[in-house]
């Protein structure tokens, strides 16, 4: 009898699969999940010191999952491919796809390890410190990246970060460079000895002026730094770079034009900058696939627009705006 039982769940697994793949789906996401438990605080302590906070939330969170979110909310077919606990967090991170439409057949569950969590801790200036622990995470491999394969071809972007094992994230970049698939990568959290096979496999690199520094060596505290480390990353074999300052908006090169562009932000008053770079990149990664005739410079345009809409909220995925909330002329083509 049990021997039954398993022939026909293996054969409805079977039978989804089978229907699955006449789907398309425009944005497939590689990458992390985290719990976030998030601190706010009057000030960001020093080394050694213990503070008083006021206010503590659990919340969701990981780069990945990030991005991935934010792209559904704008409204686009997305599938998440990542590793969660067989935990209450990772049970809860799963409905939480699910709730913002999110396709989850590709998320696994292990019982080797947490769920992925980040510490944050939020001053009233809304800047932050971030301390993340892997977990699940970091048994993402080449088991996961094998069983979306079909997928791949009928995709229009694959969105990677660094908050899972390098390996798994470069073999993710080399299958869809072989399926002709435009490819967006955030190198963070950044090393300074980043395989030079990433930016090479890279159609947008698009990281933040700490992650510039660490990567070039150099300060990047301006437009002009900024206009210097794009350079450089496109002469390591971007398609193109965008290198995101914050409320200075984002410097903007690809290799069809010799002179970066800035891209100004619009004028908020933050209140929590957690996840505004993902929530960029996310809104990046939805024009790449909806607006591909758009300029690149535009697109990111544009995605300063959803950022700063984030920016103006607590939380990380709580702040994420969706497509309603968002001036119509944002859609355009």
């Amino acid at each position: 009898m049990r021997t039954l039982y398993r022939s026909v769940v293996v054969k409805r697994e079977l039978s989804s699969k089978v229907i699955m793949a006449g789907e398309a789906f425009d944005i497939i996401v590689v990458g992390s999940c985290m719990t976030d438990l998030v601190s706010q605080a009057p000030r960001l302590p020093k080394a050694g010191e213990t503070i008083h906070g006021h206010k503590f939330f659990i919340g969701f969170g990981g780069k990945g999952a990030n991005q991935c979110i934010q792209a559904a909310r704008l409204g686009v077919r997305t599938i998440m491919v990542c590793k969660v606990g067989k935990d209450f967090f990772g049970d809860n991170y799963i409905q939480n796809f699910k709730d913002n439409g999110v396709h989850t057949d590709f998320i696994r569950q292990t019982s080797d390890a947490a769920t992925g969590a980040a510490s944050i801790t939020v001053n009233q200036s809304g800047e932050n410190t971030i301390v993340i622990v892997g977990g699940a995470n970091l048994l993402l491999g080449s088991e996961e990246l094998q069983d979306m394969l079909p997928f791949i071809h009928r995709a229009k972007v694959v969105l990677c970060q660094l908050e899972i094992r390098p390996e798994t994230t470069l073999q993710a970049l080399r299958m869809a460079r072989n399926a002709k698939v435009k490819t967006i990568f955030n190198p963070a959290p950044a090393t300074p000895d980043l395989d030079p096979e990433f930016y090479r496999l890279t159609d947008v690199f698009c990281c933040n002026e700490t992650e510039a520094e660490l990567l070039t060596g150099s300060s990047v505290s301006s437009v002009d730094d900024a206009h210097k480390a794009a350079e450089e990353f496109l002469r390591r074999g971007c398609g193109a770079v965008i290198i995101t300052l914050g409320p200075q908006g984002c410097v903007v090169l690809h290799d069809q034009e010799s002179t970066p562009k800035h891209v100004p932000a619009p004028k908020v008053s933050a209140v929590d900058t957690t996840g505004a770079g993902d929530s960029f990149i996310g809104a990046l990664a939805f024009f790449v696939a909806t607006r591909p005739s758009l300029p690149l410079e535009e697109m990111a345009l544009r995605a300063n627009q959803v950022a700063a809409v984030s920016v103006q909220a607590v939380g990380t995925q709580t702040s994420f705006p969706h497509r309603r909330e968002l001036p119509e002329w944002l859609f355009s083509d």
